[in-house]
């Protein structure tokens, strides 16, 4: 006579997931195999995330890759090597996409607010200062900006409101008459005809009116031809409604002349 070999056929009706081994003559054991867990007839992998987020971080999500594998990775808005995440502040890096001139503030996870800081205007991701400031700003407008600060003049510093119709920078550096308005020192004159007063004018409200004011005294003559603002018959609006904290700009491609 010679023992039977219960594993000999069939893996001794172990499951495929299972170790047959021999004890005794015709009997067996099955023990499931590394990764796999049940009794060996029935084995079953080994989902290391149902238990304890499978040692990963509580900011991780943790995904099973085989029989009692997972890998770890962090939730977005948090960096690391899944077991330990860290959470990144939205804030942190480039002020969070608000405008320099804005508070950036975490909120929640990959949300942020901006809001622009005091004395500034805008939605956040654009703000804006008085009208003093935001001439040097724009290429258009920063030859205007020199002028002003080399004569000192700061009217439009104050608390406004102001309107300003500004001569685009190429106009003021190519006209010849400016050095000749500098050298007889009545240029200050010529810039403050390019400002109202006590007026936040913004284009649509310029199409009802036909003269304003300007802070030198004189009448600024407004008309509207061929869907184009024109100022005392001459310059035209081509770029408009600039708004800053105390007024706005309106950039015009002539020079107004009192």
């Amino acid at each position: 006579c010679s023992a039977v070999d219960a594993c000999e056929s069939s893996n001794g009706g172990c499951s495929a997931k299972a170790e047959c081994r021999r004890t005794t003559p015709g009997n067996r054991a099955c023990v499931c195999s590394a990764g796999y867990t049940g009794d060996g007839i029935v084995c079953m992998e080994i989902n290391p995330c149902l238990v304890n987020n499978g040692g990963c971080d509580r900011n991780a999500e943790c995904t099973q890759t085989g029989p009692n594998q997972a890998v770890c990775n962090c939730l977005k808005g948090y960096s690391g090597d899944g077991k330990t995440c860290t959470y990144i502040s939205l804030c942190s890096r480039n002020n969070g996409g608000c405008s320099e001139f804005a508070i950036c503030n975490d909120t929640e996870l990959t949300e942020r607010t901006c809001t622009c800081k005091p004395n500034y205007i805008g939605d956040g991701f654009k703000c804006r200062g008085n009208i003093f400031q935001e001439l040097l700003k724009n290429s258009n407008t920063s030859r205007f900006y020199f002028h002003l600060e080399a004569l000192s003049i700061r009217d439009i510093t104050g608390p406004g409101p102001f309107t300003l119709f500004v001569p685009r920078t190429d106009v003021l550096n190519s006209d010849p008459r400016v050095k000749d308005w500098i050298a007889r020192g009545v240029l200050a004159q010529v810039l403050r005809y390019h400002m109202v007063g006590c007026a936040n004018l913004l284009y649509k409200d310029l199409t009802t009116i036909t003269n304003v004011t300007s802070l030198h005294g004189d009448l600024i003559h407004i008309s509207y031809s061929q869907s184009s603002l024109v100022l005392n018959n001459k310059a035209e609006i081509i770029l408009s409604d600039a708004v800053g904290t105390n007024g706005v700009i309106h950039v015009i491609n002539q020079i107004l002349v009192p």
